[in-house]
């Protein structure tokens, strides 16, 4: 672990500190990183507890709103938002030309709203998670597409490498989400290609395995009591959505889909996250209670996606963030607040 001091330009007081969200080694974040990582619950999700019953239960409304760093308004993706309604996302889709680099958003959301978050001297920035005190933890990507996890505490980045991680060129080390208490979560790929779930206190720099059934296991998000969300992918390719409280571990896919992928959690458990339909249409999706004894879910699809809405962020007001693909091909940050 090295740290290094960070000055930015001085960002809008509203900004309250910093902001969170993504995944994927080259570009593309969590959606894509998570799609294209392949990851689930293992056949063992036998070991896991199942979500509660569960029904659709009282749709909430959202107001929509469309959020795009004009760097590059061909591609963003809005990866979290804490409760000063700060907002972290990127721009840039990874591909040549177009490289991924972090920003955090505060209110009004005006285009010099946009403040640059990206760690010292990276190729490539993704924010991925962001606490309620403005700290922000992610991965940075160096020209040799090696990616290393970050966290900047109290103005300072610092990069974090699981042990087990090969040291080799290319290799994967990501965190994609952080509390209050400095807990981030992450994972980090085998030789093999497959995900390690893990939690990092970026005071200690103690990484824990978090074990969860499945051939690959990625954790996405954390809360203030330390609950942890995440996805894996069993022997059979079958991808689920987890939560751990404790030791106990809870796998859910969302009713009648598919590759239910878990992105985020606030500090009243609801979770959000993504699933393909029957037809394969990606939708975003709320789980509240999910430990019931009724658990709600609901779908979410941006009014100006064309197949594809992910939601990876939600803060204790129940705000949401994410992304959409659009009818150009683009894809936009997505806001909807109750």
């Amino acid at each position: 672990m090295h740290s290094v001091s960070h000055s930015r330009a001085a960002a809008p007081a509203r900004l309250a500190r910093r902001a969170a969200g993504v995944r994927g080694a080259t570009g593309a974040a969590v959606a894509a990183a998570a799609v294209a990582g392949a990851l689930a619950l293992s056949t063992g999700v036998a070991q896991a507890a199942p979500v509660a019953g569960h029904q659709a239960g009282a749709a909430v409304s959202y107001t929509f709103t469309t959020l795009n760093d004009q760097a590059d308004p061909t591609f963003n993706q809005l990866l979290g938002i804490n409760a000063h309604n700060v907002i972290a996302g990127y721009f840039g889709s990874g591909a040549a030309g177009h490289p991924n680099k972090g920003y955090l958003l505060g209110p009004p959301y005006a285009p010099a709203s946009y403040v640059n978050e990206n760690f010292p001297g990276s190729a490539q920035t993704q924010v991925t998670g962001l606490n309620d005190l403005g700290d922000s933890t992610g991965f940075w990507v160096t020209a040799g597409g090696t990616n290393h996890g970050f966290v900047e505490w109290n103005g300072v980045f610092a990069s974090y490498n699981n042990p087990n991680t090969p040291h080799v060129k290319g290799s994967v080390n990501q965190l994609l989400g952080i509390n209050n208490a400095g807990v981030a979560a992450g994972f980090y790929n085998d030789a093999r290609g497959n995900s390690h779930a893990y939690k990092l206190n970026q005071a200690t720099g103690k990484f824990t395995a978090i074990h969860v059934p499945g051939v690959s296991t990625v954790a996405t998000g954390i809360n203030k009591a330390g609950d942890v969300v995440g996805f894996a992918t069993d022997a059979s390719g079958t991808t689920s959505g987890w939560l751990k409280i404790g030791t106990s571990t809870t796998a859910f896919q969302f009713p009648g889909g598919s590759d239910t992928q878990a992105f985020g959690i606030n500090n009243k458990n609801q979770i959000v996250g993504s699933y393909l339909d029957g037809g394969g249409v990606l939708h975003g999706f709320v789980l509240t209670s999910p430990l019931g004894p009724v658990s709600h879910w609901q779908s979410i699809d941006d009014p100006n996606g064309v197949g594809s809405t992910v939601v990876n962020g939600i803060n204790a007001a129940g705000d949401l963030v994410g992304f959409y693909t659009d009818a150009a091909g683009n894809t936009d940050g997505m806001l909807a607040m109750p």
